[in-house]
């Protein structure tokens, strides 16, 4: 140190001045960056879908919404950030590579998750998604150690049960909507159970297909059971063409009788009542009905007959009154 305040360094032999740095400017320097890092560790921001987990020395003490806070620096506490708002989810038999506009998926490698067996013994491919959100941050942080290893453990396991409680044509074709709802059902009460504070929003099954070395063969019986309810369809198309129109001509036909036989009951019925009636009346007077019978027979009889000959009861010799010799008089 020189005189003027300077420093000598030597190097490589020869010595060179520089100007001494005060122990006052160190202070100063000190103060700042302790400042800053007082600064930077008393204060964090909570995102909007985001809450803050606050654990003192290890333990948790508060959660804190979104938006500017304070906390003790140096590390005694510490924030962890839990994305509540924000629906997350897990893949299963697939991994999608390039989400966008047009997504692309990858095969999962470990044919183990997405190959099943089915309640009847057969094989099923089955590809889902399970979308949860986090609605306990404290839970969801001490409660369970890995919750995603958790939830894919769960979800396979719990799948598998639902799978093997179906035949093939129910994964396949049939009962997905009620799988989906079954296995999301299960997978939430066993996460309730685990204490892991996840809420299951929903579970979809992307694509169910039998594994592909039998796929062909699957697909000839799946053509045979469409040709089958297509015939089955076609019959019972033309029964209902058919026989509808049978029965209502048959049920028309059988009113027409009907009609017709109560027809002549009632016109039976009316001729008999009506003679009954008349009979009664010519019953009643049988003088009367006597004379009237006589005078119709007359009116019935005499339009008939040539010549009319109307006599007194009390007129003898008649044969010149008939002139036979013009007709008839002669054989």
């Amino acid at each position: 140190m020189g005189s003027n305040g300077k420093r000598v360094v030597v190097i490589g032999g020869q010595g060179y001045t520089v100007p001494a740095i005060s122990k006052s400017l160190v202070r100063i320097a000190i103060l700042v960056i302790v400042g800053l890092i007082l600064i930077f560790t008393s204060f964090y921001q909570v995102g909007a879908d985001e809450v803050g987990v606050i654990k003192r020395f290890g333990k948790y003490v508060d959660t804190t919404q979104p938006g500017l806070h304070f906390k003790f620096p140096f590390g005694i506490d510490k924030v962890t950030k839990v994305p509540v708002q924000r629906v997350q989810k897990e893949e299963f038999g697939f991994r999608t590579t390039r989400p966008g506009v047009r997504t692309e998926y990858r095969r999962a490698k470990a044919t183990e998750e997405s190959l099943m067996l089915t309640g009847d013994l057969n094989s099923a491919v089955v590809e889902w998604v399970v979308q949860y959100r986090i609605k306990d941050p404290v839970a969801y942080l001490f409660n369970v150690r890995g919750v995603k290893g958790t939830i894919r453990d769960v979800s396979e396991s719990v799948m598998r049960q639902v799978v093997g409680d179906r035949s093939v044509d129910e994964v396949i074709i049939l009962s997905r909507r009620e799988m989906a709802l079954k296995a999301k059902q299960r997978l939430q009460e066993i996460l309730d159970s685990y204490g892991t504070g996840i809420h299951i929003v929903t579970v979809q099954l992307k694509d169910v297909n039998p594994p592909d070395p039998v796929k062909p063969a699957f697909n000839e019986v799946n053509e045979a059971k469409q040709e089958m309810k297509r015939t089955v369809n076609q019959a019972w198309e033309a029964y209902n063409k058919v026989v509808p129109k049978a029965k209502g001509e048959a049920e028309r036909t059988i009113r027409q009788a009907e009609g017709y036989a109560l027809n002549r009951i009632n016109r039976a019925q009316g001729d008999a009542n009506k003679f009954l009636a008349v009979w009664k009346e010519y019953n009643r007077s049988k003088d009367v009905t006597r004379r009237r019978l006589y005078l119709e027979t007359l009116n019935e009889v005499l339009p008939k007959v040539g010549r009319k000959y109307i006599i007194d009861s009390e007129q003898r010799g008649l044969l010149p009154l008939l002139q036979l010799d013009e007709k008839g008089g002669k054989k």
